[in-house]
């Protein structure tokens, strides 16, 4: 068993050796402008043909080892300038995004789109909202928030979605399962940290959250 695992390592490693001499990211025999050119052709490439935020490892795969991937999408941005969609940084990667001015136009046409946002009911994203600005969140301290009991069907949809995903075990009694919210979420809400959600004041003044309300109950007496 051991020896069948090496081995197929060892094809692996030869295999991805083999494709690193074939793909030519250097491309040392074109003149420094084409060359130019043509590496901005393939990370334009390999954001488009990519369904979730590439991220910049990805992108140094098939560039020179000594070429600016800033530079790169700095050209590429100014290339879109006139464009209806634009790159944006996501979720530690870039990927295409429709401009918001468009986001009227989109809706009037009843088109499919991508965004699985769309998907969620008021409930879940009121849920996941609360994920996103508490985690790591145990369900118990969810229902805490919301005063009334969140079910594990909405936390069901929200980990089929991908949008929250198994956090560290709860050092409160019986160690229970804590939620975080996933990459997919990032990507989804065209954010690039957790640092970007909106302000979690502005929320609580609105009547959306209320994270005093979690202090006072977990508070002991």
């Amino acid at each position: 068993m051991a020896g069948s695992k090496t081995a197929r390592a060892a094809r692996a490693g030869r295999t991805k050796a083999a494709d690193d001499v074939l793909f030519d990211r250097e491309l040392e025999d074109l003149p420094a402008d084409l060359r130019w050119r043509e590496w901005l052709l393939r990370i334009e490439a390999v954001i488009f043909a990519s369904s979730e935020p590439v991220t910049r490892e990805t992108l140094a795969r098939v560039v020179g080892r000594n070429c600016s991937l800033d530079l790169l999408i700095d050209d590429l941005r100014d290339e879109l300038a006139g464009r209806p969609y634009e790159l944006v940084s996501v979720a530690g990667g870039w990927q295409y995004r429709t401009r918001s001015r468009y986001a009227d136009t989109i809706r009037a046409s009843s088109a499919q789109t991508r965004s699985a946002t769309a998907a969620l009911s008021e409930s879940e994203a009121m849920v996941l909202m609360a994920v996103g600005y508490f985690q790591p969140v145990t369900r118990g301290e969810l229902s805490k928030i919301f005063g009334r009991e969140i079910s594990r069907d909405t936390i069901g949809a929200l980990r089929g979605a991908g949008f929250i995903a198994s956090g560290p075990r709860s050092p409160t009694p019986g160690a229970p399962y804590t939620y975080v919210t996933t990459k997919h979420f990032l990507s989804a809400f065209g954010l690039e940290t957790l640092r970007d959600l909106p302000d979690v004041e502005a929320l609580e003044d609105a009547g959306l959250l209320s994270r005093n309300e979690r202090a006072e109950e977990d508070a002991p007496d």
